[in-house]
């Protein structure tokens, strides 16, 4: 998993909150970019992927229908689409699909989340991802509830008997603490 920064920094969390909450400052997703960027940039031990990975694609985790609605956009997915001009890499934003509403994460405790989130989403188009690597792209990563499930529904074999994903890599702007993902004091 990559992340370009904690999310206990005041600025990142100020950024977050109004990228993904009113007002939705959609422009933001270039900026937030540009940390993970960065950061994937100056790392000792560059990953493969950072150079053209032929077997990559990026997949955002999506978002439920009435939320995306509301918001008009994914964050996720307009991360990922920046990411995908610099690196290169093919967003695929018609493979994974969030089936019904659910409570957001960050209300939640970490067992209630990993509860929340358990078989929400579907994979379709199985057939772009047969054996790919994915960049499973979001925002934020805290508990890990909301990846681990993506990364299972991406992985397992369709009852067709077309394989999954080879592997999976979680690529985020923040890391936090279940604690510190909640906008209390901004």
């Amino acid at each position: 998993m990559y992340y370009s920064c904690g999310y206990q920094n005041f600025l990142i969390k100020k950024l977050i909150k109004s990228f993904k909450y009113e007002p939705f400052l959609k422009e933001l997703s270039k900026s937030l970019s540009s940390l993970i960027i960065e950061h994937l940039q100056s790392s000792e031990n560059p990953p493969p992927f950072l150079s053209g990975g032929q077997d990559f694609v990026l997949i955002p985790i999506p978002l439920e229908k009435r939320r995306l609605k509301r918001r008009g956009f994914n964050q996720a997915e307009e991360i990922g689409k920046e990411l995908s001009k610099f690196l290169k890499i093919p967003l695929l934003n018609n493979v994974l699909i969030k089936t019904r509403r659910t409570p957001p994460q960050v209300e939640l405790s970490d067992i209630k989340r990993r509860e929340n989130i358990k078989g929400v989403f579907l994979a379709q188009n199985n057939n772009l991802i047969k054996d790919k690597k994915i960049l499973l792209v979001d925002d934020v990563y805290t508990t890990g509830s909301t990846m681990e499930e993506c990364a299972r529904i991406l992985k397992r074999p369709t009852e067709g008997g077309c394989p999954g994903a080879k592997e999976i890599i979680g690529i985020v702007v923040a890391r936090a603490k279940p604690e510190e993902d909640y906008f209390k004091n901004i």
